[in-house]
Parts: structure tokens; sequence; C-alpha cells
């Protein structure tokens, strides 16, 4: 069965047919410059044919998720790991659900990356799944360039073989290949000369004019005319669609992008004074910037001493002289409370752990703790565990207990680390930063955070990951509790 969908209408009022079957086996290469309808022809192609074939959208920009809404496809944010991507991807195939890959927000390098996981996926799919396809890369010149650019060499590498693969060898998979480029001279020519198919927009460079011209058999002389093409007009060329080169005016479409032109407006009619205080007060709503305090002077250890010794003469008087031992509970309390006072100072955190525990000896004997100071190694542990911020009152106490378990085995000064991930992870909440890591662990560098995750996930107590926007998960295998995306940087 032949399948025409209309594209729109040519000279004389012809409509313009495109043959859909024949599309699948031979590709498309759509070009024009920004402005020239490219995103309205490829809106226009995606509709006609939503009703007939699967279709899967590479989207830089979110422009095409407006389709889930008429036509019901799936937009795919690119979140989550590369793993979770190409695992989409493959069932994305196997129930022939048209999709929305939405890279909107991502960096040039991470979208490439995210764009040849996908469409790996899509590629390597069991030939029991090889239905047709089409697969629709909006700005191809971002995820096959013709040059290196600032993008690393390695995200390149694999976008430009997940192109290559998909406009060389997809026809076989059932994957047929529209790729739409702003410059011709920027698109890698082996990805775009696999297409069968041409849609020539307005285009004002000489290198791209006669780029288009070559491709669609014209002579030199003629590649001016690309010039003189107005917005929605195209010059079409292929077995889809004509054997000679043909104008095609593209027709309207149902749904609306999120770009497009932005139609004037006049400005809004102001006195100069309110035009000043718009700008310079902040609104009502407006979150005010944190600013940087300078550190206040840290108070000396003879200074400390004296005042503990004070505040221990000022309360003898009150204090009888035979007291009965503490129970557990409330020893344990009050070694918290004490730990507590010490890292009130923000500069405690960062000490020696020696000077902390001669500090923490001195405040127990004040404080006239039953059964003396802890031995060093448990005031390292609880010291980590303070450092951290952990509050085992908000946790589940059987889970809780079980992370505390689990930690016991780590080494008393990376307890607090595992325990501030637990925290995070049975909270769905970010996973910390490494300046919060570090902080817990008593430094002040990321490097050292990264170095105790790495030394964590190498012993086999969590497994990092990062997702496609640069975000770090961690999961801990032995609770199988897992954090949400954080930024690692994140202060």
């Amino acid at each position: 069965m032949t399948v025409q969908i209309d594209i729109g209408e040519m000279t004389g009022g012809a409509r313009a047919g495109l043959d859909l079957e024949e599309l699948l086996a031979t590709r498309l290469l759509v070009q024009g410059n920004s402005g020239s309808g490219k995103s309205h022809l490829l809106r226009r192609l995606l509709e006609q044919s939503a009703t007939w074939v699967q279709q899967a959208i590479i989207d830089p920009e979110g422009d095409f998720v407006s389709l889930a809404d008429k036509f019901g496809h799936v937009v795919v944010d690119a979140v989550g790991t590369e793993k979770d991507l190409q695992m989409i991807a493959a069932r994305v195939r196997q129930h022939r659900v048209s999709v929305v890959l939405n890279l909107e927000g991502l960096d040039a390098d991470r979208q490439m990356k995210a764009a040849a996981t996908f469409l790996d996926g899509l590629f390597d799919a069991d030939r029991d799944l090889w239905y047709p396809m089409l697969v629709i890369v909006d700005e191809a010149q971002l995820f096959a360039p013709a040059a290196a650019g600032e993008v690393t060499e390695e995200a390149r590498r694999r976008s430009l073989g997940a192109m290559t693969n998909l406009m060389c060898r997809g026809r076989k998979r059932g994957l047929a290949g529209i790729i739409a480029t702003q410059r011709l001279a920027k698109l890698a020519k082996n990805v775009a000369a696999e297409a069968s198919n041409f849609l020539m927009g307005r285009t004002f460079l000489d290198i791209d004019m006669a780029r288009a011209a070559d491709l669609l058999g014209m002579e030199r002389r003629q590649a001016e005319s690309f010039r003189n093409l107005d917005r929605g007009h195209f010059i079409a060329l292929g077995p889809a669609m004509s054997r000679r080169p043909v104008p095609v005016k593209i027709g309207p479409v149902e749904t609306m992008g999120r770009g497009g032109t932005h139609k004037l407006l006049p400005l809004p009619e102001q006195p100069k004074e309110d035009a000043k205080d718009l700008i310079f007060t902040p609104g009502a709503d407006e979150v005010q910037p944190i600013r940087q305090r300078f550190a206040e002077p840290v108070v000396s250890t003879g200074d400390v001493l004296d005042q503990l010794s004070s505040a221990e003469r000022a309360s003898a008087d009150d204090v009888p002289q035979a007291e009965s031992l503490l129970d557990f509970g409330e020893r344990e309390q009050k070694i918290a409370e004490i730990i507590a006072g010490i890292l009130e100072d923000e500069e405690a955190a960062f000490q020696p752990i020696a000077t902390l525990y001669q500090d923490f000896q001195v405040r127990c004997r004040i404080s006239k703790l039953a059964g003396g100071a802890p031995d060093l190694q448990t005031f390292r542990e609880k010291l980590s565990v303070a450092r951290a911020g952990v509050e085992k009152g908000e946790m589940d106490d059987g889970a809780w207990a079980q992370a505390e378990l689990i930690a016991s085995e780590l080494p008393e000064d990376m307890r607090g680390v595992y325990l501030l991930l637990a925290k995070a992870a049975i909270a769905k909440a970010p996973c910390p930063g490494n300046i919060e890591i570090a902080t817990a662990y008593g430094t002040r560098s990321p490097g050292r955070a990264r170095w105790l995750l790495s030394h964590m996930e190498e012993r086999g107590f969590l497994v990092c990951a990062t997702d496609l926007r640069g975000n770090r998960i961690v999961t801990l295998t032995d609770l199988g509790w897992q954090t949400a995306p954080g930024d690692e940087a994140a202060a």
C-alpha cells in the first residue's frame, strides 16, 4: 500500500505529496537558515505521518514537545544515567511508542552524548523489533559536525558514529533518518551524502548555496535562487517527492512550538523614575543573595578554658558532692551535647583530631560527665557523625539501625560520610556536594571528597553514577537506597 502524505502545495496549486514508504527507504535532508521555516516543515511532516508510522525526534531546544498533547508522543527528558536512556530507547522500539527526546537545558557536550546514547539504543534493538520508524534529528550539525569544535573529542566521536549508523546502516533496521540543518557546510559530508531526498530552503552563504545546488543537481548559476526563497518555501527533489527540483510551499500545522518568530510589541509607558525603581529596587518575591561574612576572630584555647572554669565555679554550689551515675541514654545525650558545643565554632570541624579531643576531654571534666570521657576512637566516630549533621530521630529506627551497622565496617572518620549519604538516599534528596562531604570528613578539599567516594566504591559500599545533566547519583549497594541527582559542585 502506498501512503502519500500532504506537505503543502506546488506552483499552480497542485498538492505536494511525499511517498512515506519511499521515504523510509531513502532518507531525507532538510536545509535552511534560521527563520526559513525548517522547523515548521518538520512539524508538518510529523503531524501528517503521525498516524502511519512510529516517530522519534531528537530535539535540542524542546520545540517539539507540544506534539505530546495532540498526537500522543511521549516526552523523554534527558535525565538519569546513559544506561537508563539506552534502556528507554530499547523499550521505545519494543512497544512502538512515538517519543520526543528533549535535550533542552544540556550543554553541547552532554547533548551529543545523550543523542548518541539514545540513537545507539534504537540501533541496537533485537532483530524482531526492527519496525519502521522515522528518526528526526533537528539541528543535525550539532550532532554530526564537519569539524571538531569546543566539545570533547569523545562526545564528538560518539555522536558522529551514531549519526553515521542512522544514515548509513539504519535502513535495514527500519530506521529512516530525517536530518535538518542550518548549515550544510557544518554538517559532516558522509552523513549528508546518505540522503536521497532533499528539501532546500532559504540560505545566503555561497558555500551553503553551492552545496545545495550540487545535491539537487542544479547548475552553479542557479544557486543564487536559494537567496530569494520566502519563509516556508523549499526546493524539493528525491524519489519520495519528485524526480526533478520543484518549488514547494509548506502547508499549515496543528501544533505550535515554544520557539518561533517573536512579534514586535510596544514598550510600556512609564515615567523614568518608575523605571529606575523597577530596576534597582528588589521585588517582594525576590530571593536576596547571601553575602559573605568575614569570619570572627577565633577564641583562643586559653580563653575557652577560662570561661569553662568560671562556669564550673559559678555552679559548684548547686552541684551535690556525691553525684549518681547517669544511665546510658543520658550519658550519650550529654556527650552529643558536648560535641555539638565544640562544633558551634565553624572552624572546629577543620581542626586536627588531637586538638578537638583535648578540648572534648576538658569539657567532659568541667561538665562532670559520669564515667569520664570516651576514648579517642569513640570520640572520632561520634565526631564524624556530628560533623555530617545526621539526626537519628529523623529516620525510621529499623532502616537507620541497618545503615549504622553497615557504616560500622568503615574507618571511624568515614562513617559520618556514609551516614550523610544514607540520610540523603532514604529521603530521596539530592546527593550531597563535594563541599558538604568534605566538611563531614573534616576538610575543605573537594578532591578529598571525590577520593572518599572512590574509596568507598572500590570497597563495594556504594556506586557512583553521573546523569546526563552532569549530576551525581549515589547508590548504597548493601541497602539498595539511591540518592536523587545532585550537583557535586554545590555549596
